[in-house]
């Protein structure tokens, strides 16, 4: 009776793969569209005069890339098409959606780097920016020259000495190179899939204390306390739970094992590719 019991609820938890998608890309979008009616609304818009404006580039560009953009490459192997057929142009979607995430986050941080220069603040001072910076360094170390940095001052103090994202990079030669060892994937794609989700929910939790930072900062002298809750405070905790719940969706689509890709050889693999006509 218990197992007939569990079996019924698994049931009834079992939601399709696609419709949750489509829900999740819903829910990535909302918080992208949120973010910037913030900044758009409540913190007078977008420049690149070094002013506060030039900061709001910065939490729009990083949840856009280290979030959204940055959860829908981790799915990509989890659409029931990429079970069957060529692997290459799904490696290319989410190597080329990984890397669009790594070149957001790189501009949103030369954002906040060039208002803080600009405004005389010091930079790396607060626990949101020593948990952003340690997020970027699982995406990027400082050993090597994307060649599509420019070379200005500003690019200097952002990117000392210089920058690789071995992430990307080493996922890059384990898994689309053709040449690539098979034993070398398997040995690889357990510590790529770790780093992923752990990149994931780093971005999350430096997301949400940065909300939580600017709304400290900005809701003080000559505005609405922000323990007073003013409509701007409720929208942006807003934004914080849905970026939250935005990646603990996203972990949990990555963890569920009905929705992993089969191995090559596997049975369910055969399967999946007889039902799809593979």
């Amino acid at each position: 009776l218990a197992r007939r019991c569990h079996q019924r609820s698994t049931a009834m938890l079992d939601v399709p793969f696609l419709p949750f998608c489509a829900f999740l890309g819903t829910l990535g979008l909302l918080c992208v569209a949120m973010v910037g009616t913030w900044c758009q609304h409540w913190r007078g818009g977008f420049s690149l005069d070094g002013s506060s404006r030039t900061f709001n580039w910065h939490p729009v560009l990083m949840v856009m890339g280290l979030v959204v953009l940055y959860g829908a490459a981790a799915l990509v192997y989890r659409i029931p098409t990429t079970w069957s057929g060529p692997k290459l142009p799904w490696k290319v979607l989410h190597g080329s959606s990984a890397l669009g995430a790594f070149v957001l986050t790189v501009l949103g941080l030369a954002a906040v780097f060039h208002f803080h220069n600009s405004q005389g603040t010091p930079n790396m001072y607060s626990l949101h920016s020593w948990m952003g910076l340690g997020t970027v360094l699982l995406f990027s170390c400082q050993v090597g020259e994307p060649p599509w940095i420019p070379q200005t001052p500003l690019a200097s103090r952002v990117f000392h000495p210089h920058l690789l994202f071995p992430q990307w990079a080493a996922g890059f030669g384990a898994f689309l190179l053709p040449w690539a060892p098979a034993w070398l994937r398997a040995l690889y794609k357990p510590i790529h899939v770790f780093f992923g989700s752990t990149i994931l929910m780093l971005s999350v939790a430096s997301c949400v204390s940065g909300i939580n930072e600017k709304l400290f900062f900005s809701l003080k002298n000559g505005t609405t306390a922000y323990k007073l809750l003013p409509a701007e405070a409720v929208f942006a905790n807003t934004l914080g739970l849905l970026i939250l719940v935005f990646g603990v969706l996203v972990v949990g689509a990555l963890a569920r094992p009905s929705w992993k890709r089969p191995d090559s050889d596997s049975p369910d693999s055969r399967q999946v590719r007889d039902a799809l006509g593979g």
